[in-house]
């Protein structure tokens, strides 16, 4: 399984970025995903929350993209990768089509252990769900905690 994650590795470095596709954690907010990948090894092992978005008018967008990453900030910062990606010039990595992504904010929790991905889930309509922060931050959390945490 290492195997297959230094392929991906080179794979990822070896191409350029076409797309903009940033990564998001506490140490630096804006390094693009190859460069992520390249300086940051140990978290290969590490499962991902991406927050896909686009450039469709989306009201409160930018209001679930907020919660969600205060969500991850207070539980998860350590434990998982947080990838927000816009994935509508994506051309290279093929989020669109592996993920079925349409709508303007999508969420997908994808399983890693040891290298390997093991499933994902997709949480839809989240910027439909902002009206009652902790709630939403609730059903954030739980679905998070029942997808990633159970394996």
């Amino acid at each position: 399984m290492r195997k297959y994650l230094l392929l991906l590795a080179a794979m990822l470095a070896s191409f350029p970025a076409r797309a903009e596709l940033q990564f998001q954690d506490n140490n630096d907010s804006n390094i693009n995903m190859q460069e992520y990948f390249e300086e940051s090894r140990p978290n290969y092992n590490k499962s991902i929350i991406y927050v896909f978005y686009n450039n469709e008018p989306c009201e409160n967008c930018g209001q679930a993209i907020e919660l969600i990453e205060q969500a991850y900030n207070q539980n998860y910062a350590g434990q998982y990768s947080l990838l927000l990606i816009d994935y509508q010039n994506d051309q290279e990595y093929n989020f669109i089509e592996t993920y079925s992504l349409s709508q303007p904010l999508e969420v997908v929790l994808q399983r890693v252990d040891d290298g390997a991905t093991f499933g994902f889930k997709k949480l839809e309509g989240l910027q439909n769900q902002i009206s009652d922060p902790v709630s939403f931050q609730e059903n954030f959390t739980n679905q998070v905690n029942n997808f990633l945490g159970d394996y």
